[in-house]
């Protein structure tokens, strides 16, 4: 049938594939489509393995289209110095920061590696802020991202000396929000606030509820990385 790819030939597949970095270059950069760029990003990086375009591309979508995916991949190449950009946590901070805000396809992971950054100080001179990170884990947890939810949890639990108060009720709605995500240290937290009476009164058969399913979760999970090793 005309117009069909043999995925068989390979030098048709060849073809097809080098017209498709030539229309991906053309939307990116002469109709100056910002989800052209992020396509040519994907296609040199998955495709041609040439990170360093990739990451060329992924800064001139960040920096001049701000486009969410484009500044979450390129923040996690300065993660790694991937395709010879510079290794820096800084620089990674931006370009997440800017992801989470304006949106998109990764968004809400974005959010989720700022508050990590301004949790643990590694972006802002060692020094951790937790109320951003409590903003931004905030966010994720909203979005359906388990490990912020479960994160907000830790926070409210512990407290700081700089503003961010224990709060044992927060502490618990997090971690049963991240345990209805499917989280297993959401609800093994969960199931010993009840058990304790921490930010609820005692409640044992929500306790071994919450700790049933930890035990699910936590078998479900030795099941998968099994399958994977096989």
């Amino acid at each position: 049938m005309a117009g069909l790819i043999n995925f068989e030939d390979e030098k048709e597949v060849k073809q097809f594939l080098d017209n498709l970095g030539v229309e991906y270059s053309f939307q990116c950069y002469k109709e100056k489509d910002p989800e052209g760029c992020q396509r040519l990003a994907d296609y040199l990086e998955g495709v041609k393995k040439n990170y360093e375009s990739a990451a060329q591309v992924l800064k001139h979508n960040c920096d001049n289209n701000g486009h969410g995916e484009s500044c979450y991949k390129l923040g996690s190449y300065h993660v790694t110095g991937k395709g010879g950009v510079a290794q820096c946590l800084k620089m990674a901070y931006s370009c997440f920061k800017l992801s989470c805000k304006v949106g998109g396809n990764k968004s809400i992971d974005a959010c989720h590696n700022v508050g990590l950054l301004c949790h643990d100080g590694r972006a802002l001179e060692g020094e951790p802020d937790l109320k951003a990170a409590e903003e931004h884990y905030e966010k994720a947890c909203a979005g359906g991202f388990a490990p912020s939810c479960f994160n907000l949890s830790a926070l409210y639990i512990k407290g700081n000396s700089k503003g961010l108060k224990p709060d044992m009720k927060a502490a618990l709605h997090y971690a049963n929000r991240a345990c209805d995500l499917g989280h297993v240290w959401g609800c093994a937290n969960a199931s010993r606030m009840y058990k304790l009476g921490d930010g609820t009164e005692k409640d044992e058969k929500k306790a071994e509820e919450l700790k049933n399913k930890a035990q699910e979760l936590h078998g479900l999970l030795k099941e998968r990385q099994l399958k994977f090793g096989e």
